[in-house]
């Protein structure tokens, strides 16, 4: 996979980064936290490593799904990706559909890359915090680029980074290229965002927002998901818990493959 590729990556050099981040996170628990994600974020990496998955007329390979999963799962060896492909397949039924088995790569692909690693980020944070705040977020409004005659399919939603030009208000310094829902949104994230900076807490602040965005809880895993349309049933929980627990619980308990 691409992201294995990536040429400059984080190491443990016992000086600026003393320690695995997930041991040092007493040290900063009691600072106000705010994480999250864009709902399609593995799509500009899976579309690399998978392209057929941009294509509406050509199937991608259920061989395609395996060969990734076996990627991401290589340590693990069969038994790895055998439980990795039976938890993203448990919705399948007998003939999953094309857009189906697209969507489940980019999922593949966001949940290893970015949402499990957000995830245990702020399981953590919560757990360790006594007065520090934790919230979570999952942005979907759909991305720019999908549709007919467009680069991406009409399924799309958040691809990674689409998340910027909402947060830096774009679609107010540039009206022309966007309609009334994208400023809805970019009005909400830059609400939330500066509450959040003047204040730890992303309702308060002197921003108007769209609905109270709850503290992440070690129980609940309370979250909001940002969109044009957001109203309280936009307040969830438990974001992708199975796939979280497969990838921080599951796997890791498997045996190591030995290396020949």
């Amino acid at each position: 996979p691409v992201v294995f590729n990536l040429a400059l990556s984080p190491v443990i050099d016992g000086d600026f980064l003393p320690y695995d981040p997930s041991k040092l996170f007493n040290n900063m628990a009691d600072i106000d936290y705010m994480a999250g994600v864009n709902d399609m974020d593995g799509h500009l990496f899976t579309g690399l490593d998978v392209p057929t998955i941009n294509s509406g007329l050509v199937n991608t390979p259920i061989d395609d799904v395996k060969r990734l999963l076996a990627a991401y799962t290589k340590d693990k060896g069969k038994a790895g990706a055998d439980n990795a492909y039976s938890t993203y397949t448990s919705n399948w039924g007998s003939n999953p559909s094309r857009e189906t088995i697209k969507k489940t790569v980019v999922e593949i692909g966001t949940d290893f890359i970015f949402l499990v690693p957000t995830q245990a980020a702020l399981y953590l944070h919560a757990a360790n915090a006594k007065t520090g705040r934790t919230y979570s977020y999952l942005f979907s409004e759909p991305s720019r680029m999908g549709g007919i005659t467009k680069p991406f399919p009409s399924w799309m939603g958040a691809d990674h980074a689409e998340d910027l030009q909402y947060v830096f208000g774009k679609p107010f310094s540039s009206p022309q290229d966007y309609l009334p829902c994208h400023r809805d949104v970019s009005g909400y994230i830059i609400a939330y965002w500066t509450n959040f900076a003047k204040t730890g807490d992303p309702n308060k602040g002197g921003q108007s927002v769209p609905t109270p965005w709850p503290q992440f809880t070690s129980t609940g895993h309370q979250y909001v998901e940002i969109h044009h349309d957001m109203n309280k049933a936009y307040v969830r929980q438990k974001l992708r818990i199975r796939h979280v627990h497969f990838w921080t619980s599951v796997l890791p308990n498997l045996p190591i493959l030995a290396s020949e």
